[in-house]
């Protein structure tokens, strides 16, 4: 057909074509399936570790916490609900302390409680201490 030759095919040499290409096709959708099948034996596999890993190391999966997340925020939302617009602005001191207090990991909190109790109990003792 390039050469605009005009070779045409015969019905049955058509018909085997469409044959083929139905089997061709058939073929793709198989293997399609059985990848797709293999994939998810393959993913069921991983979850299942996961599971067990989640299970032992007593970790909350994602959906769980997210879960857990937007029910915390709706009770907060609730608790706030005279917040938005009305709501009492923060001074510069008290965001730069949250700021702050957030950068703080559980162990420096920690450190800093026990030193300003220590300095707390050392002013108390120093208060009922007289030294002659």
């Amino acid at each position: 057909d390039i050469g605009g030759g005009g070779e045409s095919l015969t019905p049955e040499e058509k018909e085997r074509l469409a044959q083929l290409e139905q089997e061709r096709l058939e073929a793709l959708r198989e293997q399609e399936d059985r990848r797709r099948e293999k994939h998810k034996k393959l993913e069921d596999e991983r979850e299942k570790m996961r599971k067990g890993i989640r299970d032992k190391y007593n970790i909350k999966k994602k959906e769980q916490i997210s879960r857990e997340e937007s029910i915390e925020i709706k009770k907060q939302d609730s608790v706030c609900s005279e917040g938005g617009l009305n709501r009492r602005k923060k001074t510069p001191e008290e965001m730069a302390a949250e700021a702050e207090e957030a950068d703080l990991d559980e162990f420096t909190k920690f450190k800093n409680s026990l030193e300003h109790r220590i300095s707390e109990i050392k002013n108390s003792l120093e208060a009922r201490c007289v030294v002659q």
